[in-house]
């Protein structure tokens, strides 16, 4: 690694260099809380709840915020929460969810440990160190933020299930059922057990079983009275799994099948149901069978068949959902849809929504501006703005004229220390388009070469990235320091259309790797940095991708760094994500290079770190990765974080800290960049 250190260095004394034009930001920005976010507005549009740093504790905890809107609103200043409850205990709080009729939800983690009895990701046996998630409500300014009820009025309840809910079940909203002015439908969804749910008195707490799926099984509910409108469902029959859809049939109120609507679940097509359209009978279906892309077709039930053409579309991205009316003058008309671009945004059919989008777009020229609850006469907006080289910010338009700002995610970041953001498209060397996102330093202009690069491959990989703000700091953080930094959307990865995404399969560490490798040599070939001081780094998925990298020949990489990343692909098999749903879709496409066995090629250097309450990808992964490698690369590293969970909600300020600072020492020091 000297010699490796030494010819960088001679290089940096010839070559013309990117030189910075702002301060590298600190990763203390980056690591602590932040000020504001999961910024909600109720139905009615009364109020907002949203997660802050507590100020009581000097922003070092989180805490619950709730903001009175039923008054006059003072625009001239930023808004400032009426209430605010800390979290207690060992509990934080993560998100929140503004309902109607003053309440709210809000959802927190805490550290646990002890034995799962087999419920969900962890030991079968023994104890497990993870983070449990939990729901709460909250009532009129969040005087009282109270257990919900734990789901004993469901039949059929027994201790098992409750404790097994208790340790790994998830909360939510299935429908806020707008034209209620108290009931709203809760899920209660547990890995063994399936999803119940419950009609919910927001104006008691009193609840009401309704039904239940399996876990191989949703259900689509009708917003207008909570109904039932269609069920979705895995079935292994003539030897293949399939995705069967039954729709409601109003004359005999039984769920019938719909073979148009069936499909093999090898083939991996789109298949789901949105809605139904006002008068007509027909359901809403977004599906990728057709195209490459999703679009929206309309099914008739009463003869079979799909439109002719799709009635929602987009020529070049996937359609990613229908926003319906909810106020009851218009209740189910739909106002607009929603694509996948570089960034999600929305087309809106409805022109008075129309005119105040283009209006906000205007105000924020450049910037990714995003509807995201407003009240029946649209009096009140709760807006978000946000870009790759700005934190979201919060608004509230008020009466279409006025705006008053809430708060930005991390209001002390100077954004001239930022770098921008630019989508661009790469040729695989197979000829297939690769989409990326590239993150410049601050003052970046055309002929200037960066200090070096980084690829970045997501997690996943069914996921994607986008072209807003980067929370977790990475994109940022390096481009403040002088670097590119790259984010391929390689083979494998969802949301970019049907052909992208199959192209994955089975192409771990492979094809899939070559996309990575593709990326750093695109990076070359425009001049962006020397071909001698790239790097790659991931985290999930693509922590697996940079440990891939340390042991592929000819790596174009100097280093690579593994956050929580995959290293035993014999071990993760068809184990892969916590529901029996993701096995069976999902679980044959696990396969390719397995690094572990392919140890003894290591020839870069890597750095691995890991939560050791990360029950998605088990601290083996990288433990026994590094025992193996640490005598052939021993410049490698290995570092444990302390009661780290494998999601950013499960992360606390030290990890960022820790994450950044070390990455950054050791692309300095050891990768020589």
């Amino acid at each position: 690694m000297l010699r490796r250190c030494l010819a960088a260095g001679a290089l940096a004394l010839v070559a013309g260099t990117f030189a910075a034009n702002a301060d590298p930001i600190p990763a203390e920005e980056f690591a602590k809380f932040p000020y504001v976010s999961s910024v909600s507005m109720s139905l009615e549009g009364d109020m907002l709840v949203g997660v802050v740093a507590d100020p009581s504790k000097d922003g070092k905890a989180r805490a619950a915020a709730y903001w009175d809107l039923s008054g006059p609103i003072d625009t001239s200043k930023p808004l400032v929460p009426t209430a605010i409850t800390p979290t207690s205990g060992k509990s934080m709080f993560f998100a929140a969810a503004a309902l109607k009729d003053k309440k709210s939800l809000w959802f927190t983690v805490q550290p646990y440990i002890g034995a799962l009895m087999g419920c969900g990701e962890g030991k079968d046996t023994g104890s497990t160190k993870k983070y449990l998630q939990k729901a709460y409500m909250g009532n009129e300014k969040i005087t009282k933020i109270d257990d919900l009820p734990d789901g004993r009025a469901e039949i059929g309840a027994n201790k098992a299930m409750l404790r097994c809910f208790e340790l790994v079940g998830e909360t939510s909203i299935a429908s806020l059922l707008p034209l209620d002015p108290t009931k709203v439908i809760i899920a209660r969804q547990s890995t063994k057990n399936g999803t119940s749910y419950f009609e919910h008195d927001l104006s008691n707490s009193h609840e009401k079983f309704l039904y239940k799926a399996s876990d191989t099984e949703s259900i689509v509910i009708d917003d207008r009275d909570g109904s039932q409108i269609a069920r979705v469902k895995l079935e292994f029959e003539d030897g293949a799994w399939r995705q069967i859809i039954r729709l409601l049939d109003p004359q005999t109120g039984e769920f019938v099948r719909e073979e148009p609507l069936t499909t093999e679940v090898e083939n991996r097509y789109v298949m789901d149901v949105a809605g139904r359209q006002n008068g007509t009978g027909k359901y809403f279906i977004f599906t990728d069978k057709f195209s490459d892309k999703t679009e929206v077709f309309l099914y008739d039930p009463a003869t079979h068949t799909f439109s002719d053409q799709p009635v929602l579309a987009h020529p070049d991205y996937d359609v990613g959902g229908i926003i319906f009316s909810n106020r009851a003058k218009d209740f189910g008309e739909v106002l607009g849809f929603s694509y996948e671009g570089p960034v999600s945004t929305t087309y809106w059919i409805d022109p008075e929504m129309k005119s105040i989008q283009e209006g906000l777009d205007a105000a924020f020229p450049g910037k990714e501006v995003s509807l995201s609850s407003y009240n029946a006469d649209r009096s009140r907006v709760l807006f978000v703005v946000q870009a790759a080289d700005m934190p979201p910010a919060w608004f509230l338009l008020v009466d279409k004229a006025k705006v008053a700002a809430i708060g930005s995610l991390r209001p002390w970041i100077d954004q001239k220390s930022l770098g921008k953001g630019e989508f661009i498209h790469y040729a695989a060397r197979d000829g297939l388009e690769i989409p990326a996102f590239v993150t410049f330093p601050a003052g970046w202009k055309d002929g200037d070469k960066a200090r070096g690069a980084i690829v970045l491959p997501h997690g996943g990989p069914w996921a994607r990235d986008d072209g807003g703000w980067d929370d977790s700091g990475w994109t940022q953080y390096f481009a403040s320091r002088d670097y590119i930094v790259l984010q391929p959307q390689y083979r494998g990865s969802s949301g970019w259309g049907h052909k992208l995404w199959l192209a994955g399969d089975g192409e771990w560490g492979q094809k899939m790797q070559d996309d990575n490798d593709d990326a750093a040599a695109w990076l070359v070939s425009q001049g962006y940095v020397d071909a001698d001081k790239i790097a790659i780094h991931g985290y999930s998925y693509g922590g697996f991708a940079a440990i891939a990298a340390s042991v592929r020949p000819n790596s174009p990489f100097q280093c690579a760094v593994a956050g929580a990343g995959v290293s035993n692909l014999t071990k993760l098999g068809h184990n892969w994500g916590e529901s029996r749903i993701a096995r069976i879709i999902q679980g044959h496409t696990v396969d390719g290079m397995d690094p572990m066995q392919n140890t003894d090629k290591v020839n870069i250097p890597i750095m691995l770190y890991h939560g050791d309450y990360d029950v998605r990808v088990p601290i083996f992964n990288s433990r026994d990765f590094y025992n193996a490698i640490k005598n052939k690369e021993p410049e490698s590293e290995f570092f444990v974080m302390q009661q780290m969970g494998h999601q950013g909600n499960k992360w606390l300020p030290e990890h960022k800290l820790q994450m950044l600072t070390e990455m950054d020492k050791f692309l300095t020091t050891t990768c020589g960049m």
